[in-house]
């Protein structure tokens, strides 16, 4: 059973947790701090604060081989702690969730739903190239303009078509080097709703070019509320059902599973004569009717965008003012 990883913040501070029934969350650290002191340590805050991190990325570094087990771990500890009475849950307040995966060493956004892809060469008046269907291709996008639930999207000075794209995402727990393709989901640590948001009309001037995308896409990025751990899935391909609401009425529908290529195949591709790298973000790409350029629909500021993918969760957004 999958656990719902995310991070919050609490009298200011952020904290790594575990969300148990959407409803209240498991402090990591805080249940290791009082594990060590149930053992007779002295330090025992120190000792939770260097092997239990209220960071992901730190705990991923920290446990690469075996961190959905040190969470498992720490959801027993729990348990037992709280069942002595002596720790207490931390009560989930709605605009508390924040990115939950704090740090992302490199980010991989592929493109293999063949809907997706086709509709935006249909408005190009191209076929479809036929490279498309022998590999999986991506790009590589900026880490720095990750945002999670609840924060606005902001709307760049130099674009008048701003677009959400529906994705699923995943994080990459383990360092791997020409992956092979069988082995490939050892390397994910859980998978998590995502929206690529994209300047359409600065995205369709660069790749005029054949270069890009860049600033048509680096500006924002949206992952939450939660990461889902692998196991959820017992080390299959997950095949969700995925929604996006805008302002309550339903714009996009489908499955994640339904792409040309599996994530163990993109991994593996990704990881061909190259390393992934523990906190390494892949993007799935759009599903296909999942963003406004393929359905002719525009968001426009102030709108909300609720991106839903089944066993995740819900991931909620408000679209910012055009910047001056």
């Amino acid at each position: 059973m999958g656990m719902k990883i995310c991070h919050f913040r609490e009298h200011g501070y952020t904290r790594l947790g575990i969300l148990i029934e959407d409803e209240e969350i498991i402090d990591v650290q805080k249940v290791w701090s009082k594990f060590y002191q149930k053992e007779g340590y002295y330090s025992y805050d120190q000792r939770a604060q260097l092997n239990a991190p209220s960071s992901l990325s730190d705990v991923l570094k920290i446990y690469q081989e075996n961190s959905i087990d040190f969470f498992k771990e720490t959801q027993e500890k729990f348990k037992l702690i709280f069942e002595q009475g002596d720790i207490d849950y931390t009560p989930i307040i709605n605009t508390s969730l924040l990115k939950p995966l704090d740090q992302i060493n490199c980010y991989r956004d592929f493109y293999i739903h063949e809907k997706h892809v086709k509709k935006g060469f249909e408005k190009r008046n191209e076929p479809v190239p036929s490279p498309w269907y022998e590999m999986p291709v991506y790009y590589k996008g900026a880490t720095s303009g990750f945002i999670g639930p609840k924060q606005n999207i902001p709307w760049p000075s130099y674009t008048d078509k701003l677009d959400y794209e529906l994705e699923l995402g995943a994080v990459i727990m383990r360092d791997g080097f020409n992956i092979k393709e069988e082995k490939a989901l050892n390397h994910v640590f859980g998978y998590t709703v995502f929206n690529d948001i994209s300047a359409r009309d600065i995205q369709k001037k660069e790749m005029a070019v054949r270069l890009g995308p860049s600033k048509g896409k680096d500006f924002c990025s949206v992952i939450g509320p939660v990461i889902v751990t692998a196991d959820e899935f017992n080390g299959a391909e997950p095949n969700l059902k995925m929604k996006a609401y805008i302002n309550d009425e339903l714009w996009s529908e489908g499955m994640s599973g339904d792409g040309q290529f599996t994530w163990a195949q993109m991994i593996a591709h990704a990881s061909h004569d190259e390393w992934l790298i523990t906190t390494d973000f892949l993007g799935s790409g759009t599903v296909g009717t999942g963003c406004g350029l393929e359905l002719d629909k525009w968001i426009k500021p102030d709108d909300i965008i609720r991106l839903e993918i089944e066993k995740i969760g819900t991931l909620e957004n408000t679209v910012g003012h055009k910047r001056i």
